[in-house]
């Protein structure tokens, strides 16, 4: 077991005020308008947050909340209905079945793994919209999936922050 793992703060229970929030949070985010050479490095934020909620929280989240938020991006993105539906119902899947291992590790030895689960869920959008018809895209498709696992630590750091337990003043 690792050191680290004894040393962790329990987190307090999130409210599902603050998880509709962050994915609010996360949905602008994706929806911001950057320059081409941003967009192609940004990560799916919607994808990042459903993954920390599932992985931290997985009684708080569920696949249809996972749907919902996929159709919203689909909406928005103006893409096949379904596409983002599909790949955030998998993200929340691996994070559910992976969320006692994960937990055992810190945010940086989570990367890689994280890294991994995005890739299959753009995996799936690129499959869905392969097999919808729509373009194919290029090679650094998959770059989200990178910069998504390096941003990781940060925002797993900004998500656990309405669940650390508030220190009382009159504590030593």
């Amino acid at each position: 077991m690792p050191d680290d793992y004894l040393d962790q703060e329990l987190p307090l229970e999130a409210k599902s005020s603050v998880i509709l929030f962050s994915l609010l949070i996360a949905l602008l985010f994706n929806l911001l308008p950057l320059q081409e050479i941003i967009l192609l490095l940004r990560p799916d934020f919607v994808a990042i947050t459903l993954l920390y909620w599932s992985i931290h929280h997985p009684q708080r989240i569920g696949m249809s909340l996972a749907f919902i938020a996929g159709l919203v991006m689909d909406v928005s993105n103006s893409s096949i209905l379904g596409q983002h539906a599909l790949a955030y119902c998998v993200i929340t899947f691996f994070g559910m079945i992976l969320h006692r291992r994960l937990r055992l590790f810190n945010v940086f030895k989570q990367a890689p793994q994280i890294f991994w689960v995005l890739l299959i869920a753009q995996f799936a959008v690129f499959l869905t919209g392969l097999l919808g018809g729509t373009y194919f895209p290029d090679w650094y498709y998959f770059f989200p999936s990178i910069t998504g696992a390096l941003l990781w630590p940060v925002i797993s750091f900004l998500l656990s922050i309405p669940q650390k337990p508030k220190s009382d003043p009159n504590e030593l």
